[in-house]
């Protein structure tokens, strides 16, 4: 066994990776303070080729050089777009008939394992804030609140890792 190079990867081009075809889901970054969790989420986005990355509140916007350094050139293949407002955006977003799931430890949450995302319905995934979390207005605006299962003592995953779990699950469950 060895490693592929560079060249073996198939890699789609920037210009590529805009005109294929996207997964029908989004993410929504609520609040978030750290540029290294933006970026770390724009290469996730780009990985699991989301629709678009909505940046809201707070969270950073490219250009900027801790996004640029985690997200390795996603800030370029990736459509996004900053909102100020997460609560009208979310309105918006179920109004054009997009499934909302607030991704937060909550009363009533579906656990990830048990999540059957509905065929043919795009979902909004809205990660929040690394201290408070996705907001409460937002979690009672959501059509469902996903909870990643945890074991340890932290019940805590960085919002970077958490992307990652709730992308590659919806994509094997669609």
């Amino acid at each position: 066994m060895r490693k592929l190079s560079l060249d073996e990867l198939n890699r789609l081009s920037v210009e590529d990776f805009k005109t294929a075809k996207k997964f029908p889901y989004c993410l929504i970054l609520d609040d978030i303070r750290s540029l290294n969790n933006v970026g770390s989420v724009f290469r996730t986005a780009d990985a699991f080729r989301a629709q678009k990355l909505y940046l809201c509140g707070i969270t950073g916007q490219p250009p900027h050089r801790d996004i640029t350094k985690t997200a390795l050139g996603a800030t370029e293949s990736v459509d996004w777009e900053y909102v100020s407002d997460v609560t009208q955006l979310v309105g918006q977003l179920q109004a054009d008939g997009w499934v909302i799931a607030a991704v937060e430890q909550a009363e009533g949450s579906v656990l990830l394992n048990d999540f059957a995302p509905e065929l043919n319905k795009p979902y909004a995934f809205v990660l929040g804030n690394e201290v408070t979390g996705v907001r409460d207005e937002v979690v009672q605006q959501a059509n469902l609140v996903l909870e990643v299962p945890q074991f340890g003592t932290k019940h805590s995953l960085n919002i970077a890792v958490t992307t990652g779990i709730i992308c590659w699950d919806f994509l094997q469950k669609m």
